[in-house]
């Protein structure tokens, strides 16, 4: 992505120098894959939070660092200040154009762990977004996680992620996140999936309208920028997760939707950017 001279947010709050210490008892490897798991869980992150991060937090005493950040860690928290304040950008005109008031969340950059309206979180459960103080939060280290773990490379991957998330926030905004939150608590644990499910189509969807738009209003997409996301939706699809955890995928514990499911709507946000076509939960399971 061309990013030169773009600004950045300052709807940041940055606590990476606050740390509540380590989890004892998990490997690299767990962390790792518990965030492969869990990535991008902004639908239901109310339960991946307390059931995790509660359990990371205990006991734990919340710490000021004056250690330095790397280059790259710098670099890394630069772009994602510029990514947000591109889908503050996006998002106003969009809003406007639905005669609506954008509301930016706030994006919050820790360390190992952190404290939400949610409960509290950890880098284990990757980027989500909660609601309750309507802050996205990500431990930048998953980045590299997508690197190593599943493939995913490159600017516009990052930014996918990032945009996902606030795809979450635009969900809230619209009152449809909270309605799913509300049908979820009142069925079982396989229809609330299938709820899920379409939350995270919605929230691919949105972060597809905001690419279409930041390439309308800014050009600033480049040679396989575009397949980096793609890849990324591939990667990060119920399906082909369970399978590299465990050897076969299971469909009714699906919460986000396959790769195919998450490429298709990714891709239907980024060729059309028509907020009309977002109608994950008008469509049958089959139709997705």
């Amino acid at each position: 992505m061309k990013l030169d001279g773009r600004r950045e947010s300052s709807n940041v709050d940055d606590r990476r120098r606050l740390s509540g210490g380590q989890a004892a008892g998990l490997g690299i490897g767990g962390i790792v894959m518990i965030a492969i798991i869990t990535f991008l869980s902004g639908g239901n992150i109310g339960d991946v939070v307390n059931n995790v991060g509660q359990q990371m937090a205990q006991g734990q005493v919340v710490e000021q660092s004056d250690r330095e950040f790397t280059k790259e860690e710098e670099e890394l928290a630069k772009f994602s200040r510029q990514i947000l304040a591109s889908t503050e950008d996006v998002w106003t005109k969009v809003f406007q154009q639905m005669g609506r008031q954008y509301q930016p969340p706030k994006m919050v950059l820790y360390t190992g762990s952190v404290q939400t309206a949610c409960g509290a979180g950890n880098a284990q459960v990757g980027p989500f977004y909660c609601s309750g103080d309507q802050c996205l939060y990500i431990d930048l280290s998953f980045f590299t996680t997508m690197k190593k773990s599943l493939g995913a490379d490159g600017d516009f991957a990052y930014a996918y992620v990032i945009a996902h998330e606030v795809g979450h926030h635009v969900e809230y905004l619209l009152g449809t996140l909270n309605k799913a939150h509300q049908q979820m608590s009142r069925t079982n644990k396989v229809n609330a999936n299938k709820i899920s499910v379409r939350l995270e189509l919605l929230a691919d969807f949105y972060a597809g309208v905001w690419g279409h738009y930041e390439q309308q209003m800014f050009g600033s997409l480049e040679d396989g920028d575009l397949e980096e996301a793609i890849r990324c939706a591939q990667v990060i699809g119920d399906n082909y997760l369970q399978e590299k955890a465990q050897g076969y995928s299971q469909p009714e514990s699906f919460t986000h939707g396959t790769s195919k499911q998450r490429m298709k709507w990714l891709k239907l946000g980024l060729d059309t950017g028509d907020m009309s076509k977002g109608n994950t939960f008008e469509l049958s399971d089959s139709e997705l």
